[in-house]
């Protein structure tokens, strides 16, 4: 058997190296050809799995080791008769922690905020309801919009109600541009008039649904506070977006150890019931240990102390800044940094909870 596998996926060899022949190939650059005899495609969000990469191959399995699917053309693929799966989830405790760290980096006072900060979420997927319970530990006043999820643990109101009323609002949604609910650009100039001038905004879902040229003209107009791991045009990013920014991240919010091999982990689960084997490994006999932070101390404590040593947000923003080159940043140096990316780790491994 023989399997075709993004470079950058955590633990491939760990979990698939005694069950096929594997070749690592750059997912942005994957080919028809580089996939024309494999039995198996294991991917990230760069690559676009289309009808015209995966049309007349051998392939049997497409696993993506993501939790967004608008990089598969679902269609194309079960057209062929092909079987799929992604890693629903597999990062939410990463996204949500990367958040919580945006908003004490750029507001240290919030960890003693309490009810008097209310963070706005939208989307209650895997990640939402995962941020709701983290920003909850911190004792925050939450509210969410979500028209397809009802959770019984959070006060919920309709999109327009959580932009007039949150201090910070956190976008995670799916991208989608049909249905009754579509997300493409679903924060917009309208949608950002509503807001509180002073109101953070984080995008670390999918880059289109927020509108760049009217995101930029309010911060012009409001000087708003705004995070960005994903972006419209990505991987380009223009140096004029990047200087109106409070932070910027290349793609990287669920880019956690733990994140990755659990990626890994559930698309091996996958192949392993698609070909009939059985899945016996788990990523946690993989992982190294490292500093305990949250030992001896509450959760306030402990994030007012090592935060910085958790997760060095600033360094991040500081390393895609440093990517600018005529004016914008570049898909070669933007795939760099996600590819030679340290991972980081979970507040878990540390000592600390967990949603």
């Amino acid at each position: 058997m023989k399997i075709i596998a993004d470079e950058n996926l955590a633990y491939t060899d760990y979990f698939f190296a005694d069950l096929a022949e594997i070749e690592h190939k750059a997912g942005r650059r994957l080919t028809h050809q580089d996939v024309q005899d494999a039995d198996a495609l294991l991917v990230r969000s760069v690559t676009q799995v289309n009808a015209a990469l995966i049309q007349q191959t051998a392939l049997q399995f497409i696993g993506s080791a993501t939790i967004g699917t608008d990089h598969l053309d679902i269609p194309a693929i079960e057209q062929q008769g092909i079987a799929w799966s992604n890693a629903a989830g597999c990062n939410a405790q990463a996204v949500s922690e990367y958040v919580i760290t945006a908003l004490l980096h750029l507001e240290p006072e919030l960890l003693h905020a309490n009810q008097n900060f209310k963070l706005g979420i939208i989307g209650l997927g895997n990640v939402g309801s995962r941020l709701v319970k983290m920003a909850q530990l911190l004792g925050w006043d939450v509210i969410a919009y979500d028209p397809f999820v009802q959770l019984p643990n959070v006060q919920q109101c309709d999109l327009d109600a959580l932009l007039q009323q949150a201090d910070a609002i956190s976008i995670h949604v799916p991208l989608t541009e049909t249905g009754e609910h579509p997300t493409h650009h679903l924060i917009n100039a309208a949608r950002l008039a509503c807001m509180k001038p002073q109101a953070i905004l984080i995008n670390s879902a999918r880059g289109p649904v927020v509108e760049e040229a009217a995101l930029m003209q309010d911060i012009q107009h409001t000087q708003r506070l705004v995070v960005l791991d994903v972006f419209e045009y990505e991987p380009e990013i223009s140096a004029e977006l990047l200087d109106l920014l409070a932070l910027a991240t290349p793609h990287i919010a669920g880019y956690s150890l733990e994140g990755k091999a659990r990626g890994t982990q559930m698309i091996y689960q996958a192949f392993c019931e698609n070909f009939g084997l059985d899945a016996t490994k788990q990523f946690e006999t993989q992982l190294p240990s490292c500093a305990q932070y949250f030992k001896t101390q509450d959760l306030k404590n402990s994030l007012h102390a090592h935060l910085s040593q958790i997760y060095d947000i600033a360094q991040d923003d500081a390393n895609l800044r440093a990517c600018v080159k005529a004016g914008k940043v570049e898909q070669q140096a933007f795939d760099h940094l996600r590819k030679t990316y340290p991972l980081r780790r979970e507040w878990a491994a540390h000592g600390g909870p967990q949603a």
